[in-house]
C-alpha cells in the first residue's frame, strides 16, 4: 500500500505564525509549504536554516528541522550540514540585508562551491526587523530612518550578484504569485546543487507598495516577463510584447510583435543555460523593460559535499587526530 500522500497543512508547526498582518512573508510560507507537499518531502530529512530577519522566522513556522543561525551565517551552518550529511534535503532562508549586507560574503562562497541546496532569499528593499532602515537594495532615494534625505548608494541587484558569484541555478518570484512561486520552488529543489530564488516580498509597514509599479493587477501583464527555457520573449495582456537584443548596445528592448512591429521569429528564445543572456535579464529596468521571473538561468556543474566525499574516500578516511598530526607539532612545557 502506498503511504499516503502529504498535504500543505502537514508542514504546519503548530506555532503562532507572527509577521505583520499583510506582510509578503505569509503567502511564501504557503507557498513553501504547499511545495514540499507537492514533493512529497520527508520532514524527517528537511531542514531549514535561516539568519537574522524577519523571513529567518520561517523555520520556526514548519514541520521540519531547523536551526535559527547568526547574522549571515546561515550558508556556513548550510555547508557543514551537508557535510555531515549529505543526504539531508537543505533549504536556506535568508532576507536582502541578512544576505547581501554583513552575509555576502558568506553567500558568495556558498554560491561558487554549488552546495546543493536551496537559497531562498526574501526581498523587500529594507531592514523590516530593525525598523526600516535602508538595505543594501534600497533604490537611490528610498528614504528611511537611516537615509532621512533619501538612500544615495547605487542598490545591489540579487540575482545578479549571484550570478556573477558564480551561482549555477539563479530564479526570480513574487510573493503573491503562489502557483508561479511553487513551480520555481519545484524547478529549484530538482537542481542538483545551489538554487539561488530571489522573491520580491512586500513589507507592509515600512516599504509599502514599493514593487507596485510592476506587481498591480492593472499592469502586471505589461510589466512582467515569465521567462521559460525554450519558448520566445513574449510579454504583454496578448502576448503582443517581445525581447530583442540590440546588438549595438548589446542590452534587451522591448518591441512590439506582429503586424505593428518586429517579425515573430525576431523575438528571443530564452535559454537558461547562457549566463551572459540571464544578466541581462536580471538587470532590466525602467518603464520601458518588464520584470523577468521564473528560472533565468541553470546549468549543472560539479556539487560540492559530492566532490569532498569523492576527495575524502580517494584519499582515505583518517582520524581528526591524525589530521592534526600530520605537520610539525610543538610541545609547550608548562
Amino acid at each position: 500500500m502506498n503511504a499516503p500522500v502529504r498535504v500543505a497543512r502537514d508542514y504546519e508547526s503548530g506555532q503562532e505564525v507572527r509577521w505583520c498582518p499583510g506582510c509578503g512573508d505569509y503567502a511564501i510560507l504557503r507557498a513553501v509549504q504547499k511545495t514540499l507537499a507537492e514533493l512529497d518531502a520527508d520532514p524527517s530529512n528537511t531542514v531549514f536554516v535561516s539568519g537574522i530577519g524577519c523571513a529567518a522566522r520561517l523555520p520556526y513556522y514548519l514541520a521540519t528541522y531547523g536551526f535559527h543561525t547568526i547574522h549571515g551565517r546561515a550558508p556556513a551552518i548550510a555547508t557543514g550540514l551537508k557535510l555531515a550529511n549529505p543526504e539531508l534535503d537543505v533549504w536556506l532562508v535568508t532576507g536582502d540585508g541578512d544576505g547581501l549586507s554583513i552575509g555576502a560574503g558568506h553567500l558568495l562562497h556558498l554560491l561558487r562551491r554549488n552546495l546543493n541546496c536551496q537559497l531562498l532569499l526574501f526581498n523587500n528593499e529594507a531592514y523590516g526587523l530593525t525598523k526600516g532602515q535602508y538595505s543594501p537594495t534600497s533604490r537611490i532615494g528610498t528614504v528611511t530612518p537611516s537615509s532621512p534625505a533619501g538612500s544615495v548608494g547605487d542598490p545591489v541587484s540579487a540575482c545578479r550578484f549571484a550570478l556573477g558569484s558564480g551561482a549555477r541555478f539563479v530564479a526570480r518570484g513574487i510573493d503573491t504569485r503562489i502557483a508561479e512561486l511553487q513551480a520555481t520552488l519545484s524547478a529549484a529543489h530538482a537542481f542538483p546543487g545551489t538554487a539561488f530564488v530571489e522573491i520580491l516580498q512586500n513589507c507592509i509597514v515600512y516599504n509599502d507598495g514599493v514593487f507596485a509599479d510592476f506587481t498591480e493587477r492593472s499592469v502586471a501583464a505589461e510589466r512582467q516577463i515569465h521567462v521559460v527555457h525554450g519558448e520566445p520573449l513574449r510579454f504583454g495582456p496578448d502576448l503582443n510584447r517581445g525581447l530583442i537584443l540590440d546588438r549595438d548596445a548589446f542590452a534587451l528592448r522591448a518591441v512590439s510583435v506582429g503586424a505593428d512591429g518586429v517579425p515573430e521569429q525576431e523575438v528571443l528564445v530564452h535559454d537558461q543555460t547562457n549566463r551572459a543572456l540571464a544578466t541581462l535579464l536580471a538587470t532590466m529596468e525602467g518603464p520601458d523593460l518588464p520584470l523577468a521571473v521564473g528560472v533565468l538561468f541553470a546549468e549543472e556543474g560539479p556539487v560540492f559535499e559530492v566532490a569532498v566525499r569523492d576527495q575524502v574516500e580517494e584519499r582515505g578516511h583518517l582520524p581528526l587526530s591524525d589530521l592534526l598530526r600530520r605537520t610539525s607539532t610543538w610541545k609547550v612545557s608548562p
